[in-house]
């Protein structure tokens, strides 16, 4: 599976410390989908070598959350809280390139439900998701 590269203007790095620590890069460039990159190696990996699914969950919940965002700003930075999300774990992530992304399922002004797909390089599916997302409003920010 070959994927067309965003241009870096499209893509969010180091904006937390939590993408920092894991490494992991945002990708706005399509516009309704947000997506994040992760290129697997040894420090994100369990006991059985294979993609902890604490980072695979903290990938679809930041591709969720990202999806989210982009309905309100196209720079995909507005913040969206995770209200509940549920992971299902499907086949064992290895190393390589992952991808989650989002996708809008339904939802009204303040809620949305967003799906998220966890898909290895070689297009095995690792993980989806399934949450419900919230609009914070600029208001309760400062």
């Amino acid at each position: 599976m070959t994927l067309q590269q965003p241009d870096e203007a499209h893509l969010i790095r180091d904006e937390t410390g939590t993408q920092t620590l894991i490494g992991y890069v945002v990708d706005v460039s399509d516009g309704a989908q947000g997506r994040c990159y992760l290129d697997v190696g040894p420090q994100h990996t369990n006991r059985h070598n294979v993609l902890h699914g604490g980072v695979a969950t903290c990938l679809l919940d930041n591709a969720c959350g990202t999806t989210g965002s982009l309905t309100v700003d196209p720079s995909g930075k507005a913040p969206f809280l995770t209200i509940s999300m549920t992971t299902q774990f499907i086949a064992p992530g290895r190393p390589g390139r992952v991808t989650a992304t989002g996708t809008i399922t339904g939802g009204g002004r303040s809620l949305l439900y967003i799906n998220g797909v966890l898909t290895h390089e070689d297009g095995t599916v690792i993980a989806t998701s399934t949450g419900v997302f919230k609009r914070v409003p600029q208001e309760k920010l400062t």
